[in-house]
């Protein structure tokens, strides 16, 4: 009897430490064009055509993104870029973020990514920029070195302080939010494309 009970008894935890996670907020990305800025609640019709209403905590911050060319990235310029491994083991940038100096270090390494099916997320030092057009990368992160190739057609871009004036219909968002058990959502910062850029992250 006693075995029975202590088989029952962990049986009771386990499912209720499953019910505990399930309902643990969760963090997840979210890419869209924005429908409308209502109080603090920010109105999205995102990528995929669902409509989204996403709250905005007090003194949430926003942060622009722009366009810059790859002649701004040099020895030491320290980058993010959403990639695709290649079968030679290089990475092939599908966008690339210039961070400010600010900004050195934040998130650091390699990790998958969603902007598309195997995509990765590699934050890094970029060490040499090498081809006749510069888009071959060096980029050192964590004690390691990985080659990332970028096609012309890439776009690469640089984050500016933004304005919440800046949160207007048709402007285009990324924004990693909470999202409750319930299905709400809600952000302390939104990344918006300044002059009608699209976030390519």
């Amino acid at each position: 009897m006693t075995r029975l009970l202590a088989v029952v008894f962990g049986i009771v935890l386990m499912l209720a430490s499953g019910a505990a996670m399930a309902q643990a907020p969760t963090t997840v990305r979210v890419r869209g064009m924005i429908d409308a800025l209502s109080g603090d609640t920010l109105k999205l019709t995102t990528r995929t055509g669902d409509k989204v209403s996403i709250a905005l905590a007090a003194g949430y911050k926003v942060t622009a993104l722009t366009a810059i060319s790859i002649t701004a990235i040099k020895p030491g310029s320290y980058i993010g870029t959403a990639a695709m491994r290649q079968a030679d083991g290089s990475l092939k940038a599908l966008e690339v973020q210039v961070f400010p100096e600010a900004m050195r270090g934040v998130g650091e390494g390699s990790r998958p990514f969603d902007v598309a099916p195997n995509s990765s997320m590699t934050n890094g030092t970029v060490g040499d920029v090498v081809g006749t057009d510069g888009r071959v990368l060096t980029v050192k992160y964590n004690g390691k070195e990985t080659k990332v190739v970028v096609p012309a057609d890439v776009p690469i871009v640089t984050y500016e302080p933004g304005e919440p004036t800046m949160l207007t219909p048709g402007a285009h968002v990324f924004i990693s939010v909470t999202k409750s058990a319930d299905g709400t959502m809600s952000a302390e910062r939104v990344t918006v494309g300044k002059d009608g850029l699209v976030p390519p992250m």
